[in-house]
């Protein structure tokens, strides 16, 4: 499939992504590249995250795609992995778009390769700010937490330690004045620190998937 380059200064580039802060100058795009425009919500969340978490992050995507939103996330293992799940599962209108901190072909992590197939074949997309050969680094991954925050109209944080990486897509989106919503969790579970901080701080609590429709 043919890799597409889309120039910040191009019709096809996203408005809301060019609204943010030090948007990308281009992106690198495969599969549908028309859904980057489209409404989306991001869903975010630990690595090593509960069979709680993953449950709830399946749920949200899946049923926020059954009413036409697009899902994006990080590809990572655990909440991100789940969210991206969701939206193949029969019934989903809604797409999913996988924002990599790496080069198309070097698809992190590797377990989920067969995963950036199915979104592609499914009418995703698999977008990134960096070109071909770009291998993932520690200090990309807080870089792409700007443009999943940037693509969508609001963040749901499912999971999330004390310092998680999916606090940082939050404090993106805030900074770009978009919705953040979280799901409360266990207070004994540490993957819940995080979520349940957001609440204290403001975020929208959500329990039901209406509540962010009713929101965005």
């Amino acid at each position: 499939m043919e890799i597409k380059e889309i120039e910040i200064s191009s019709n096809e580039y996203p408005q809301q992504l060019k609204n943010i802060y030090d948007p990308p100058l281009k992106l690198y795009a495969l599969g549908n590249v028309h859904i980057l425009k489209q409404l989306s919500i991001a869903i975010v969340g630990c690595r090593k995250a509960t069979e709680y978490g993953r449950k709830i992050a399946f749920q949200f995507a899946n049923d926020l795609a059954k009413k036409g939103i697009n899902i994006i996330s990080g590809l990572a293992i655990g909440i991100d992995t789940y969210a991206h799940l969701g939206t193949l599962y029969p019934k989903a209108i809604g797409k999913t778009i996988a924002v990599l901190g790496s080069g198309l072909n070097e698809i992190y992590p590797k377990s989920n390769i067969e995963l950036a197939k199915k979104i592609i074949e499914s009418g995703g997309c698999i977008v990134t700010e960096y070109p071909l050969g770009i291998k993932p680094q520690k200090t990309h991954f807080p870089q792409r937490n700007r443009i999943i925050s940037g693509l969508s109209k609001g963040v749901l944080v499912v999971e999330a330690g004390e310092k998680s990486g999916a606090l940082i897509t939050a404090d993106f989106a805030l900074e770009q004045g978009k919705e953040v919503f979280a799901v409360p969790g266990n207070i004994l579970n540490y993957t819940s620190i995080g979520t349940n901080n957001l609440i204290k701080q403001g975020a929208k609590l959500v329990t039901t998937y209406e509540e962010i429709l009713s929101e965005i």
